[in-house]
């Protein structure tokens, strides 16, 4: 039987080398980034917390100085982020015991957040505010978000050729780095996110309009021209405008992913759709997301369920 042995080495140092072992060129940089805020705030909380001395106490104290300015939810992402190399640890022998275990997450009070998406006559009033002429602009590109729920990235990327007119779907296969200097096509957040979204007859007649006048190249953005650099504020600061003319709350683009994914559920469509249609990696993720809705929904079929079984007396 192979002797354990338990490493007397820093706790930030052992996570960032393994943050280089097992996350560098096996995750996208936006979440290899997250790592290393993660990496950053150990350095900054627990500069001489050795990996021996990483125990339940050592490690809730830890949680707890980092929650004392962060919110529960963020709390609980930064106690992820360091549980899968603690698991690891444990399981090389540099640990004895996982301290992440009964773990309690705290936080400091949420703050009062701004609305992240729409009803369906907010949606409405923003939509008959947009300026959709005969030639792709911005709002055009807001108008196919607010009815399909692409992500920012993967609205950017959509070319001529990801258009199929005829059975009314885009393909999903590509992301746009909107934020490197010369941008370029890139992969999707996930595998999950390769997918095919149906849209409506005139929606599509309208680009394929659009696009036949202006786009000669089949595999180049349509709504990027050769060279251009892409801002997401630049397309937030047009949404706003459109929000107030509307008098609606002000959403970002984001926030139109968002409101399309809560007007499906609100209308019954199913969780699995829905996380199908965003391109999510499971119905977990649609759950947590837009947990209130389905709470909402889940008191009306409570509702129904009454109502029905009362019938039967």
């Amino acid at each position: 039987m192979s002797r354990k042995y338990y490493s007397k080495k820093l706790f930030y140092k052992y996570y960032k080398d393994w943050i280089v072992l097992y996350k560098e060129h096996a995750v996208r940089k936006v979440t290899l980034d997250k790592y290393y805020l993660t990496y950053k705030k150990v350095i900054e909380l627990a500069p001489d917390l050795h990996l021996n001395e990483l125990n339940r106490r050592s490690y809730q104290k830890l949680l707890n100085d980092y929650a004392l300015n962060h919110e529960r939810k963020t709390t609980m992402d930064f106690h992820h982020h360091l549980k899968a190399a603690i698991l690891d640890a444990v399981d090389d022998g540099l640990l004895e015991h996982d301290p992440t275990r009964r773990v309690i997450i705290k936080g400091c009070p949420p703050k009062l957040k701004k609305k992240k998406y729409l009803d369906m006559y907010e949606l409405q009033r923003l939509l008959k505010n947009l300026e959709l002429g005969n030639q792709i602009n911005w709002d055009w590109f807001i108008l196919l978000i607010a009815k399909t729920g692409l992500r920012f990235s993967e609205a950017l990327a959509l070319t001529p050729s990801d258009f199929n007119f005829e059975k009314q779907l885009i393909t999903i296969n590509k992301s746009w780095n909107y934020k490197s200097k010369k941008g370029a096509f890139q992969k999707t957040k996930n595998s999950s996110s390769n997918r095919k979204v149906m849209v409506d007859w005139q929606l599509m007649d309208q680009f394929k309009e659009m696009i036949s006048k202006s786009k000669t190249d089949l595999h180049q953005p349509i709504f990027i021209e050769e060279n251009q650099r892409v801002f997401n504020s630049t397309i937030n600061t047009i949404l706003e405008k459109h929000c107030k003319d509307s008098n609606v709350p002000i959403i970002s683009v984001h926030g139109l992913r968002h409101t399309h994914a809560s007007l499906l559920l609100y209308e019954g469509v199913s969780i699995a759709s829905v996380a199908k249609r965003l391109g999510h990696a499971n119905t977990t993720t649609t759950q947590e997301t837009y947990l209130h809705i389905i709470k909402e929904l889940e008191n009306k079929d409570n509702n129904k369920v009454l109502h029905t079984l009362a019938q039967l007396s």
